[in-house]
């Protein structure tokens, strides 16, 4: 069972009333379900009131159940198999995967919103636009957003975008990395250690880290020089990472916009290129 909420219900446990008990004891058993439920749905399986479990989160330290739940899926998702993602989301929601895929998505990115650090989202631009070398690291399925984060700003900067397809050859294309850079890294459910290990790596080398993640309690989060925290979700199986992307295209522009003519003057090169090499399909490619 998570540790955090394990801490606390054996902390409190002793002192909590039968019923409470019982819901404890389920929790600790049930914990990938229990994340899952209502309070009524739990009360229900313990066979106690709605209320009952509402006390019983506030009796072990929790602003609500909600608060509970929150917590209890946020320890949950770096722990579930990819089966078991599966499984969970089948078993929890009963409207069509659209609605439900479209509808997280939206309520993230509002969330996103309302909770990133506007601090440390400006001193990642600051460190991104002092940087010599911006390197940039995303394992697995946050490895798209590490090569969409890498098109757009190697328009504008001298960036390292790290092929993580061998353990070794990742840490040879950080052996330059210094003081003088930034790591730019990306790690959301389930975390990588091979992502914890580079941004160690980068910290004894005394590059700053830019963290993009989705909750305090990611391995890379205490290890951010600047941490930027995203939601992020699943739809069975599959990794929702809508608003970790939008958190990307939002730091891209900002710290272009410190550079409006260095960018202006790259484009239009870039678009040059493109043309003389038809990068791009024009209409007069198709007539």
């Amino acid at each position: 069972m998570p540790d955090n909420i394990r801490n606390k219900i054996e902390l409190y446990y002793d002192s909590l009333s039968k019923s409470h008990k019982k819901i404890a004891d389920y929790i600790k058993n049930n914990y990938e379900k229990s994340a899952f439920m209502t309070a009524a749905e739990l009360g229900g399986a313990v066979g106690v009131s709605e209320s009952t479990v509402v006390r019983f989160a506030a009796q072990i330290g929790f602003t609500g159940y909600p608060d509970l739940q929150k917590n209890l899926r946020e320890m949950l998702k770096s722990r579930l198999t990819s089966v078991q993602r599966m499984e969970t989301a089948r078993q929890s929601e009963d409207i069509s995967y659209i609605d439900y895929a479209l509808t997280a998505d939206a309520d993230m990115i509002k969330k996103t919103l309302e909770t990133v650090s506007r601090e440390a989202f400006s001193g990642a631009v600051d460190a991104i636009n002092r940087a010599r070398k911006i390197y940039i690291l995303g394992v697995r399925s946050s490895a798209a957003i590490a090569g969409f984060a890498a098109l757009y700003m190697g328009f504008l900067y001298d960036i390292v975008l790290i092929d993580t397809s061998a353990t070794s050859e990742m840490f040879e294309q950080m052996l330059r990395i210094n003081e003088d850079d930034i790591l730019l890294a990306f790690s959301f459910p389930r975390y990588s250690s091979r992502t914890v290990n580079a941004i160690k790596f980068a910290l004894s080398r005394g590059a700053e880290i830019i963290s993009i993640t989705d909750s305090v309690m990611s391995p890379i989060a205490s290890l951010a020089t600047y941490l930027l925290l995203a939601e992020s979700s699943m739809v069975s199986f599959v990794d929702s990472l809508t608003a970790p992307l939008s958190l990307v295209t939002a730091l891209i522009a900002a710290s272009a916009d410190r550079k409006q003519q260095e960018i202006h003057d790259n484009l239009e090169e870039l678009e040059k290129i493109w043309e003389e090499y038809h990068v791009y399909r024009t209409g007069e490619d198709d007539s």
